[in-house]
């Protein structure tokens, strides 16, 4: 590996291509393990890409709580497609290498769906919020229009983030080793490979992570905390149990994305392992984008109806 690190250097020593370390040296779990992650990834391009189409295609589903999913369901396809890719082919194939630009771009669009899906969980809790404290005001504060604005918030938040930290990263010196410990370009595992002192700029990124990550879930605890002091004062058991129901899915995908993204980007550095790290990215890569359609749709009439009818569809169309 050195003497490849060597050959993808310049007279500058400053390297320019990366490559990704082999998952195992037996073929066996390498086949295994890319078999899973692709089967995974299919269905979690199926499943988010019927929920836009149904939100698209059907008008009784224009609301706001369904244009957020919609737009969480985009994120999702991006947020995959933007990882996944290079993790399979870093599985099977002998050209495991990513050339410096590559790697940077990866970056970008894996912190901008990443980030701009933490924010867009924010707006989602916050809908609900309206939806069960402020019922009659419901609609003309929640508009299109706001909806809108909340939704290119979030993307334009994400978009920044991801511009800043890659810039950030990659304005770095990185003369050796190249070897990416990792399934694709996250930013503990490309931090780990740049010359000299990091801390502070480990630092820097700890704190990014803070703020981008723990800002929007402190919105979402504030709009729960209000959403359930509501609900417990609520007359009627019926009026809870469907208040509650209307919020369940959100509560879940919030905790799946943030759970695992807070163990992989907010604990201390000592306690980062590479196979830890490897173990969580196909978590919250694969596994959260491949659950939350199935979420949704399971415990959403609505999305359930809309996707009956879709398929309904596909299938007189072909027959």
């Amino acid at each position: 590996m050195n003497l490849s690190c060597s050959l993808w250097q310049d007279n500058s020593l400053s390297v320019k291509h990366f490559a990704f370390a082999k998952f195992s040296e037996v073929t066996e779990q390498c086949f295994l393990l890319f078999i899973l992650i692709l089967l995974m990834f299919l269905a979690s391009l199926t499943g988010n890409a019927l929920i836009a189409l149904a939100f698209r295609t059907n008008s009784g589903l224009h609301m706001p709580m369904y244009f957020f999913l919609a737009n969480l369901s985009l994120l999702e396809i991006g947020y995959t497609c933007s990882v996944i890719p290079t993790m399979l082919q870093s599985l099977v194939s002998e050209a495991r290498g990513i050339s410096r630009e590559g790697c940077a771009m990866q970056m970008f669009f894996f912190t901008f769906f990443g980030i701009s899906e933490c924010c867009l969980l924010a707006a989602m809790a916050f809908d609900r919020y309206m939806a069960i404290c402020s019922p009659l005001h419901y609609a003309t504060r929640m508009s299109r229009g706001v909806c809108v604005q909340l939704a290119l918030v979030s993307w334009g938040v994400g978009c920044m983030v991801g511009l800043g930290q890659t810039n950030y990263i990659f304005s770095l010196n990185f003369c050796g080793p190249c070897e990416i410990d990792h399934f694709f370009c996250d930013l503990p595992a490309i931090l780990a490979l740049a010359c000299g002192d990091t801390s502070h700029n480990e630092a820097a990124v700890f704190v990014a992570a803070i703020l981008c990550i723990s800002s929007p879930f402190l919105l979402i605890v504030a709009s729960y905390g209000r959403i359930l002091a509501a609900v417990l004062i609520m007359p009627s058991p019926e009026g809870r149990h469907k208040a509650l129901s209307t919020c369940s899915s959100h509560l879940l995908v919030v905790t799946l994305f943030y759970g695992s993204g807070s163990v992989t980007y907010l604990r201390p550095k000592d306690n980062h392992s590479p196979g830890m790290d490897k173990l969580l990215a196909l978590f919250y890569t694969v596994v959260t984008s491949m659950l939350n359609p199935i979420i949704y749709s399971l415990r959403n009439k609505e999305i359930k109806a809309a996707l009956q009818r879709i398929l309904e569809k596909k299938v007189l169309t072909c027959g």
